[in-house]
């Protein structure tokens, strides 16, 4: 199933691996430490272990943090493997990556605007 978040939500991936043992304080923590933001802003934060079969997810809903938790039965996450610490994805890419393509097409198909009919 696929979670439809506000269309505003800013969505950042942890690329590499995330110790899954890990819950709300040290993911938030993660958040604060290691990339310099607000845990507590309207963001979405992916996380993923080591396997890539199992995916967390931090939303802070201005009441409490809500963490989900994923464990794909049968494949793996196309997950990040590049240096960087953090990445904002658009809404697209974590489509891409829910249904188990990675996020960086090669081949996009792009959409035309007012184009005209000879």
């Amino acid at each position: 199933m696929l979670i439809r978040f506000p269309e505003d939500i800013r969505i950042y991936v942890a690329c590499g691996y995330t110790d899954m043992r890990k819950q709300i304080d040290g993911l938030s923590a993660i958040v604060q430490a290691n990339f310099q933001l607000d845990p507590f802003s309207k963001s979405l934060f992916l996380f993923c272990g080591r396997k890539r079969d199992r995916m967390k997810v931090l939303l802070w809903e201005g009441d409490g943090f809500l963490l989900l938790y994923k464990r794909l039965e049968n494949g793996i996450y196309q997950w990040p493997k590049t240096m960087e610490d953090v990445r904002e994805i658009t809404a697209q890419q974590y489509r891409w990556l829910m249904e188990g393509l990675t996020i960086d097409q090669k081949k996009v198909i792009k959409t035309v605007e007012n184009k005209q009919i000879i």
